[in-house]
């Protein structure tokens, strides 16, 4: 049998995971096997139901874990406020919009939110989607078209990746982090037609690593581009306030567009963009993926607008997370691990090849701690990784036993010394 790692390499990536030309559309399905496989081993770590949350533990199968790898930073999925929030939505507007935004779908709760995040991210105009996903997509294939050039970090959300496909704009990919590569393509389209579009991640989702956003901007202004930051991890997190990553550089008036989601910081589902309001209302009137989609429940506007409510009038809430970040970053350098050079309450711990990825997994799991791997194409391969994180509901003592668990695993398996 084919090791998790050889497998991997031959499926190479989720978009082409098979080159043979089949007659049945089906056939690529019937072959798959790589999940069942590592079922079968008891290595298959994703889609572990869990039956109930509290803070910073979960409980699968009746037994309490200590979670880490989820994105609720800020704590807030179990304040009692949001879930208050979400029941007066639900008194007042039912379970669903029932039409798109377009047609019968908008809610007063919908303006109402919008309005706040546009004040909040110090922005003209918002909107709001469905689900981050749906929001690259939309901002994205709205903005640009066949003749404008997209330029996107490698380690760019997939959400990004597949909105540049539907865009039809020309995609170049620079390496990730590589300011002299990024610079290296703008001057190489400098004669061509059309418009220019820088896209980052804030906070990237996989790394951690925060974007170089001022040089990102100098080189922006330089070669006549716009700038739109996808801060989906970082929102909530970053800046002084919270406002993320422009903030953070100081840098809010200098970003064009600040793409968001609802399902991290803001404790709810479905995603945003910021911006001027001549470019909002084009994306409102143009995104296909909005137009033709039901608009986001009044439950999960709540939810979200309470959560914004509470970023800005508590911030103990982010200064929380952070000295907990601070204690898990620093605690998996000192046991030795690598964590990538994270700088974001995202700490990857870097273990390498996929069959010992799973071991590691697995050997936590027994231990009592619910995390996941990453492994290719969403890293390098050879460079899987347990992706880490923590929120504001944490203490110390559930980190304290989750480092115990890590050191334990990694000195068994040969990842430390």
């Amino acid at each position: 049998m084919r090791t998790l790692e050889q497998r991997s390499a031959d499926v190479g990536s989720i978009e082409e995971p098979f080159e043979a030309i089949e007659r049945d559309v089906f056939a690529k399905a019937y072959r798959y096997t790589r999940a069942a496989e590592a079922a079968a081993l008891g290595l298959h770590p994703y889609f572990r139901p869990i039956a109930a949350q509290h803070g910073g533990t979960v409980t699968v199968d009746g037994r309490e874990m200590i979670i880490t790898g989820a994105n609720d930073y800020l704590g807030l999925t179990q304040d009692p406020r949001l879930k208050q929030a979400a029941r007066a939505a639900l008194d007042d507007f039912g379970t669903s919009c029932t039409g798109s935004r377009f047609l019968t779908g908008t809610l007063t709760l919908h303006e109402a939110l919008e309005q706040r995040l546009a004040g909040f991210f110090r922005k003209p105009a918002a909107l709001t989607f469905s689900a981050g996903f749906l929001g690259s997509l939309s901002v994205v294939a709205a903005i640009a078209g066949r003749h404008d050039i997209l330029y996107f970090d490698r380690e760019n959300h997939a959400s990004l990746v597949d909105a540049g496909r539907l865009s039809y704009a020309t995609v170049r990919k620079y390496e990730h982090g590589d300011m002299e590569d990024l610079e290296r393509l703008l001057v190489r389209d400098a004669s061509r037609a059309g418009g220019r579009l820088i896209v980052t991640d804030g906070v990237f989702s996989m790394s951690g690593h925060i974007a170089k956003l001022r040089e990102i901007v100098a080189l922006a202004r330089r070669h006549g581009a716009r700038v739109m930051v996808d801060d989906a991890h970082a929102a909530g997190v970053l800046g002084p306030t919270g406002r993320g990553t422009a903030e953070h550089f100081g840098l809010e008036d200098e970003v064009d567009l600040i793409l968001g989601t609802f399902s991290k910081s803001f404790a709810s589902v479905g995603g945003f963009i910021v911006g001027e309001p001549k470019v909002v209302d084009w994306i409102k009137h143009m995104a296909r993926p909005f137009i033709f989609t039901a608009a986001l429940p009044a439950m999960q506007m709540a939810a979200a607008l309470e959560a914004l409510e509470i970023m800005d009038r508590e911030p103990w809430h982010r200064e929380r997370l952070w000295q907990l970040v601070a204690q898990l970053r620093d605690g998996m350098d000192a046991l030795g691990f690598d964590t990538l050079g994270s700088e974001s309450p995202i700490v990857p711990v870097l273990i390498g090849p996929d069959e010992l990825t799973m071991h590691f997994w697995r050997a936590a799991w027994d231990a009592g701690v619910f995390t996941t791997p990453a492994l290719p194409p969403s890293v390098p391969l050879g460079r899987s990784i347990i992706r880490t994180s923590v929120n504001a509901n944490h203490t110390s003592e559930q980190l304290d036993g989750l480092l115990r668990v890590f050191a334990d695993v990694g000195r068994q398996l040969g990842v430390i010394a």
